[in-house]
């Protein structure tokens, strides 16, 4: 049994770990759940774009370039996380230039507020992507601005781009403007397309070709390549031979699972016909809490890797920390999983990853996935927690729709958020005399190996009343290990259960309450990092 007056030593071994970051052998991390800085210190604004390989015009390499939105929200997000934003105002398009794809320099706002003004107030200025049109030598931003697409281009990927012309998609989809939408360029052909959905119910998909049209850089097609579900966040990538096309669920800023199809041609047919498959890996926290970006293809010496780039919108939704969450994919056949990460490595030489010593292999650790107060009637219909397992063992039973259920996640106020990450945590308390565990099964999958090992587990508490038991709990083959846990009175307070042992790659960590009516205890922030 440990005492809380081990938890000082353990948590200051936890956080200096997580400062440390790692380049070895040509692999550089990339760290999730965190705002993402230049390489000279600079915070990055890019949301809602894509990453493309360009030649640098001074130095004639080519290079990765990253094009997206900075909003004046994500500036404010960034600097007070106990408040969201329900509107969004444009700055500008920035660009940033990498060799790695870790490492960035700003190269400059490429599309100013002015220029995306021509013609019209840019009241929403988003999704988009940048193709290099080769029959005029120039290079063409698409983006949304309002109900149209908004056309720029620039004789440099590092710009200024400037006003080509507003498209209006009615003669191609019968609206004005699009739904969601990316450009995708196929490395095969070196056609670029943009990707996009029908913006009122977002129920079809289509992709055009993106070249010269009566001396404009314009669209010169359209096929429609899935008409099904509403989706949103549509991208596409090309692995292998074949087309993979993603988009999300219609969740607004909150995040959703992966949902994809696949194809031998970019134009399809896409398989399964007009019912889109959840990506493998991705269900226990709505892939890394975030909606469907843009892919990256890394084809290095060794081997070939995805990156899936997703979208933290929040500023707007407030369900955690930074705004761009990039984990590899995986996989079988032509399947693809979607390996949940923290912190990894890359090599952009060799194309290889490997998970970073510091890797959190907590899933949902800040309860943010869920949208809605737990359990929830409204979509997605779930009683319980992504990612975590109730065991009601005594108590209220967890149902949808029942009024006595007991709510399993807890709306944090504005100085909860201040003290922990995102809007959400996981709440204990019940009407009447309860017992409770809350937990969380961690194991190996194909792809990520949980190693045997010892590791620090923690978790953020804030307890309002007393409990005849509250533990912080670790199980891993016949090993049990406990913390008994009071922090009444002392606000948001991290606790530390050290040198637990993994064995097998499979270990279950949780919480377990035995209390009063009415008594109360909050969760957050939970984490399971292997020790040096």
């Amino acid at each position: 049994m440990n005492t809380l007056k081990h938890m000082g030593i353990a948590c200051l071994f936890f956080l200096s770990s997580l400062l440390v970051g790692c380049s070895e052998a040509g692999f550089s991390k990339i760290q999730n759940d965190v705002f993402w800085d230049t390489r000279d210190g600079h915070p990055i604004y890019s949301q809602g774009g894509g990453v493309f390989r360009f030649t640098d015009p001074d130095t004639g390499n080519e290079r990765y370039y990253w094009y997206g939105v900075h909003y004046k929200e994500a500036e404010k997000y960034r600097e007070d996380r106990s408040k969201t934003y329900d509107r969004c105002t444009f700055e500008a398009v920035s660009c940033y230039s990498s060799d790695d794809l870790v490492h960035w320099t700003k190269e400059a706002d490429v599309l100013t507020k002015e220029e995306a003004s021509v013609g019209a107030f840019p009241g929403w200025m988003g999704r988009m992507g940048v193709a290099y049109v080769k029959e005029s030598g120039l290079y063409a931003l698409f983006v949304q601005r309002n109900a149209h697409v908004f056309i720029a281009v620039s004789e440099s990927p590092k710009g200024p781009f400037t006003f080509h012309q507003q498209r209006d998609m009615t003669d191609l989809i019968g609206f004005t403007g699009t739904g969601d939408q990316t450009v995708f360029t196929d490395e095969t052909s070196g056609k670029s397309y943009l990707v996009y959905s029908k913006p009122h119910g977002r129920n079809r998909i289509y992709v055009s070709e993106i070249g010269m049209l009566d001396g404009k850089v314009d669209l010169l097609d359209c096929t429609q390549i899935y008409a099904g579900d509403g989706r949103e966040g549509n991208c596409m990538f090309e692995h292998n031979g074949k087309y993979y096309m993603y988009a999300s669920l219609l969740y607004g800023w909150d995040s959703s699972f992966a949902y994809y199809l696949v194809s031998d041609d970019v134009r399809g047919p896409y398989e399964p016909l007009n019912k889109m498959r959840i990506t493998a890996g991705c269900e226990d926290d709505f892939a890394h809490i975030t909606q469907t970006g843009f892919f990256v293809k890394v084809k290095g010496s060794k081997q070939e890797t995805i990156l899936y780039c997703g979208d933290r919108w929040a500023d707007f939704a407030g369900n955690g920390l930074g705004y761009n969450q990039w984990v590899p994919l995986s996989f079988e056949g032509d399947q693809p999983y979607f390996n949940s990460l923290n912190a990894w490595e890359l090599n952009a030489k060799t194309g290889e990853w490997r998970v970073s010593k510091d890797n959190n292999f907590v899933k949902n650790a800040s309860f943010e996935a869920d949208r809605n107060r737990i359990p929830s009637a409204f979509k997605p219909v779930q009683d319980h927690l992504t990612g975590w397992v109730t065991e009601v063992v005594k108590g209220s039973p967890v149902q949808v729709g029942d009024s006595l259920s007991p709510v399993l996640n807890h709306f944090n106020s504005k100085e909860d958020r201040s003290l922990v990450v995102g809007e959400k945590s996981l709440c204990i308390t019940d009407r009447v005399d309860f017992e409770r565990k809350v937990y969380q099964q961690i194991k190996s999958s194909p792809y990520v190996t949980l190693e045997d090992g010892t590791y620090t587990l923690s978790a953020m508490l804030r307890q309002d009343t007393d409990f005849d038991i509250l533990q912080l709990f670790a199980v891993s083959g016949s090993e049990i290990k406990t913390l008994d846990v009071d922090v009444r009175g002392q606000g948001w307070t991290r606790v530390c259960l050290d040198k637990v042992k993994v064995k097998g790659g499979s270990i279950q960590i949780g919480i377990h309450a035995v209390g009063s009516a009415n008594a109360f205890c909050l969760m957050d922030d939970v984490v399971l990092i292997k020790n040096k």
